[in-house]
């Protein structure tokens, strides 16, 4: 049965490794339906957060073979609740629909929005939620022509006290010293 998963990605930062990476989603015909790349707690390791919608087995063999990857350090997948996560959009409405009234004033304050710019062509207005809020916020403002919408990448922390890639990390370099390895 498909759901949805959230992959953590732990990497160097290395050029190519993003192309890598969607490679082995594409091998396997699982569409990404979010990606984002940022630097993670960790000093000099990025983290890819990735959504895709895909059965258990399938996902377990997508990780595996991301692991295999050089420049990877670790992969950790988890489901919806597992996660506190969130995404941005941003949405451009003309700026003479704002000013004919209060309605999208009220419509920004009912979804926790907030007024980013205004100019006498165009109001930004910006939205952070779940992915349903922000589009239907997107639905309740194209009423008045949205000119652009765009929505960012889900980002994501685990419900987890610490991060799941410095207890790996102390885990491996537990095991390297008892073998007489020195590792990072």
């Amino acid at each position: 049965m498909q759901q949805e998963f959230t992959i953590t990605i732990f990497s160097e930062n290395h050029v190519g490794l993003l192309n890598q990476v969607t490679t082995a989603f594409t091998r396997r015909s699982i569409n990404i339906e979010s990606l984002n790349t940022s630097e993670s707690s960790l000093e000099g390791i990025h983290k890819f957060t990735i959504v895709v919608f895909t059965t258990r087995e399938q996902i377990d063999k997508l990780k595996t073979q991301i692991e295999k990857k050089i420049d990877v350090l670790k992969v950790f997948v988890f489901t919806t609740d597992e996660i506190i996560h969130q995404e941005m959009a941003l949405y451009k409405v003309p700026t003479e629909a704002l000013l004919s009234g209060n309605e999208i004033e009220d419509i920004v304050r009912k979804y926790g929005a907030r007024i980013m710019e205004i100019t006498p062509e165009y109001t930004v207005i910006e939205k952070t939620g779940h992915k349903a809020e922000t589009q239907e916020l997107f639905v309740r403002l194209d009423k008045y022509k949205v000119l652009q919408f765009v929505r960012s990448g889900r980002i994501a922390i685990t419900k987890l006290r610490t991060e799941l890639l410095e207890e790996y990390l102390l885990k491996l370099r537990a095991e390297n010293k008892i073998r007489g390895i020195e590792t990072f």
